[in-house]
C-alpha cells in the first residue's frame, strides 16, 4: 500500500539509486564539488522518507519502523561522509532508538550493529575515543548474544527496500553480517591502540586480519600493511614465531596486489597501484627488523658479563632447544594461523625461508643475517638517498647492526674485525655527505656508531697483538690508527654538544648524558692504549687520559643523579684517577736522571 507515484517498486528504485550515487558515482565527483553525489543521494533519501510517512495507515507498524530506521541509518552515514557530524549523530541515534526493542531479531540485528559501528567512527572523528569505545563494545556484545541465542543469517539492511524476488541467499546474508562484525573488531583494534591498550589492540587486529581472509573482504595492500605492523608488536614481545607468520602472510597477500581482483567491491585505486613499490619496501623493512631482533635476542641469551659468547650457556641452550622443539611448535601454531589452505601453503613456504628460533651458533646466525641483508637491498632500492635521506640512513644503520650482531657469533678475531670494517665502509660515506645543520641527531648517532666501531676494532687488534710473541710495527701502526679514528669521532660527537661559542655544557641534557659520558670514558681508555716508544709522548697521553677520567668523577660528584647512568664507567674511572698519578710519577722518575 503505497502513495501514488509508482508504488513500492518505485520507492525501492529511488532507494537503490541513492545507494548507487553514494557508493559508486561519488568516486567520480570533481574535486571542486567533492560531495555532489552525496548531496543528490541525500535528496533521494529524503524523498523516500516522505513517501514512507505518507504511506497509508494500517501498514504494519513494525515493518514501517524498521524501514524508517534504515533511512535514518543511510542519512546518518551520508551526513558523516560529508563531515556534518552533529546531523549524522542525530540520524544514527534515531535509527538505534527505532530498533532498540527489536535489536535481537534477524531483521534488525545487522542494521543495529552497523549503526553502532558508525556511531563509533563518528565519535572517534570527534576525538572522543571513550564514547566510541562504548558504542563498538556494545555492537560486539550484541553480535555475540545474537550468535548464541539465534545464529541464523540475519537480513541485510538493504533488503528492507528490495522486492521479494531479489532477496539475498542465506550465504550472502551471512557473509555481509560477518563483514559488519569484522568492521566492529577493526575499529575496536584502533580504539584500543588509541587508549594505549596495546595487547588488546594486537589481539583485535589479529582477529580482524584472520576474518578478512576468511570472508575474502580485504584490499591486499592494506591487509599486508596491517599484518606487517602487527608483526612489529610480536617482535616487541619476542614472539618470533608469530612475528614471522604475520610477515610471511603480509608478503604472500601483498603479492596478490594488482593481479588478483580483490573481493571488495571497488578495486584498489590508481594511487595504491602507484604506491606499490613503497609498500613493498616497507614490508622489507619489517623483515629487516625481524632478522635483527631475532639475532639480538639470541645474543642477549648467549653473552657473558663482558659481552662475549659463553660456550657453556650455548651448550645448555642447544640441549634445551632439542627437547622443546617438538612440543612447542604444534601447540602455538594453531592459535595464529591465517587463511585458507592455499594461502596457508604459500605462507608456510615463505616461513620456511627463515628460522623463528634463536640462532645459537655462527652458522645459524649467518642464515638469518643473509635473509636480513637481502631485505636491506630490497628496501634500499626504493628508499634511495635522494628523496629519502632519513629512511635510507636508517636502513643502512640496520645493515650495520646486522653485521655487528653477526660479529658476536664469529669466534675468529680477524674475521670479526673484517665485519666491523664493513660497517665503517657503509657508514663513513653517508656521514661525510650529511649536513649537521639539518641532520644533527643522525650525525650524532653516526659519530657514536663510527667511534664505537673503531674502538671495537682497536680492542680486537690489541687482543690479536697480545697473542703474538712480539708486537710488530705493522700491528702497532694499526692499533694506533684505529684508536686515533675512534678518538676523532668521539671528539666530533662531544663537539656537537658545545654551544655556538664552542663552550661545553655545564650540565648535560638527559638524552645525551650517557653517550657523552661513555665517549669521555672511551677517549680516556684510548689514550691509555696508544703505543709509543717516546716516554715523553707517553706521559702526555697519560695526562690526557687522566683528564678525561677526572671529568667523569667530578661530573658525577657535582650531579649525583647522573651516576646510575654510567655505573661501571664511573667505578673504573675512580680507580684510574687513583692509580694513574702513581704510574706517571714512576715514569717521570725514570725520565729525570738521578741527581
Amino acid at each position: 500500500k503505497m502513495a501514488a507515484g509508482g508504488g513500492w517498486p518505485a520507492v525501492c528504485g529511488k532507494f537503490r539509486a541513492a545507494r548507487t550515487l553514494s557508493a559508486v558515482e561519488s568516486l567520480k565527483d570533481p574535486e571542486t564539488e567533492p560531495y555532489r553525489s552525496k548531496y543528490s543521494a541525500r535528496a533521494l533519501l529524503q524523498e523516500v522518507k516522505q513517501l514512507l510517512s505518507a504511506a497509508e495507515e494500517g501498514g504494519e507498524e513494525r515493518v514501517l519502523a524498521v524501514r524508517q530506521a534504515v533511512l535514518e541509518y543511510e542519512l546518518g552515514v551520508n551526513h558523516t561522509d560529508t563531515e556534518e557530524l552533529s546531523a549524522g549523530d542525530e540520524h544514527l541515534q534515531r535509527c538505534t532508538q527505532l530498533l532498540e526493542p527489536h535489536r535481537l531479531s534477524p531483521d534488525c540485528v545487522s542494521l543495529y550493529i552497523q549503526a553502532q559501528n558508525n556511531l563509533g567512527i563518528l565519535w572517534s572523528e570527534r576525538d572522543d575515543i571513550e564514547t566510541a569505545q562504548t558504542y563498538l563494545e556494545s555492537a560486539e556484545a550484541l553480535y555475540n548474544q545474537y550468535m548464541k541465542e539465534d545464529g541464523n543469517p540475519p537480513l541485510d539492511p538493504s533488503e528492507h527496500f528490495m522486492p521479494e524476488e531479489e532477496k539475498l541467499t542465506d550465504q550472502e546474508r551471512s557473509k555481509r553480517f560477518e563483514k559488519a562484525y569484522t568492521h566492529t573488531l577493526y575499529y575496536l583494534a584502533q580504539v584500543y591502540q588509541h587508549l594505549d591498550m596495546i595487547e588488546k589492540a594486537a589481539q583485535y587486529c589479529h582477529t580482524t586480519l584472520k576474518r578478512q581472509l576468511e570472508y575474502c573482504g580485504y584490499y591486499p595492500v592494506e591487509w599486508a600493511r596491517n599484518a606487517a605492523t602487527l608483526s612489529q608488536y610480536y617482535l616487541s614481545k619476542e614472539c618470533f614465531m608469530e612475528a614471522r607468520h604475520c610477515l610471511a602472510a603480509a608478503s604472500v597477500i601483498f603479492s596478490q596486489a594488482g593481479n588478483v581482483p580483490s573481493a571488495e567491491d571497488i578495486d584498489e585505486t590508481e594511487q595504491e597501484q602507484h604506491d606499490l613499490p613503497e609498500r613493498k619496501a616497507e614490508i622489507a623493512r619489517c623483515w629487516i627488523k625481524y632478522c635483527l631482533n631475532l639475532l639480538q635476542s639470541a645474543r642477549k641469551l648467549l653473552e657473558d658479563n663482558i659481552g662475549e659468547l659463553d660456550p657453556d650457556r650455548q651448550l645448555e641452550l642447544k640441549a634445551q632447544r632439542k627437547k622443546e622443539e617438538d612440543e612447542k611448535e604444534k601447540g602455538r601454531k594453531k592459535a595464529v594461523l591465517f587463511g585458507t589452505s592455499d594461502i596457508c601453503d604459500s605462507v608456510l613456504a615463505m616461513e620456511e625461508k627463515v628460522s623463528s628460533v634463536y640462532p645459537l651458533d655462527f652458522q645459524e646466525a649467518r642464515e638469518i643475517f643473509l635473509v636480513g641483508q637481502n631485505y636491506v637491498q630490497e628496501a634500499k632500492e626504493f628508499f634511495q638517498v635522494d628523496g629519502y635521506v632519513t629512511d635510507h640512513i636508517e636502513i643502512v644503520q640496520d645493515h650495520s647492526a646486522l653485521f655487528k650482531v653477526l660479529a658476536f657469533f664469529e669466534e675468529d678475531y680477524e674475521r670479526r674485525c673484517k665485519m666491523h670494517k664493513r660497517r665503517i665502509d657503509m657508514l663513513e660515506p653517508i656521514y661525510a655527505d650529511l649536513n649537521p645543520q639539518y641532520y644533527l641527531l643522525i650525525c650524532r648517532q653516526l659519530q657514536c656508531e663510527l667511534a664505537d666501531t673503531y674502538y671495537e676494532m682497536m680492542d680486537l687488534k690489541v687482543a690479536i697483538g697480545n697473542r703474538l710473541e712480539k708486537l710488530d710495527s705493522h700491528t702497532v701502526k694499526k692499533i694506533n690508527s684505529l684508536a686515533q679514528f675512534a678518538i676523532k669521532y668521539y671528539e666530533l660527537f662531544l663537539d656537537s654538544l658545545r654551544n655556538p661559542d664552542k663552550v661545553f655544557p655545564e650540565k648535560l641534557e638527559e638524552d645525551v648524558l650517557r653517550p657523552a659520558m661513555v665517549a669521555k670514558f672511551h677517549i680516556a681508555r684510548l689514550y691509555g692504549k696508544l703505543i709509543t716508544s717516546d716516554s715523553k709522548k707517553q706521559l702526555e697521553n697519560m695526562q690526557t687520559s687522566l683528564e678525561y677520567y677526572t671529568f667523569l668523577v667530578d661530573y658525577c660528584e657535582k650531579y649525583p643523579d647522573a651516576a646510575p647512568a654510567v655505573e661501571t664507567e664511573l667505578e673504573l674511572s675512580k680507580e684510574m684517577v687513583t692509580l694513574l698519578p702513581a704510574s706517571m710519577e714512576r715514569l717521570r722518575a725514570k725520565l729525570s736522571p738521578c741527581v
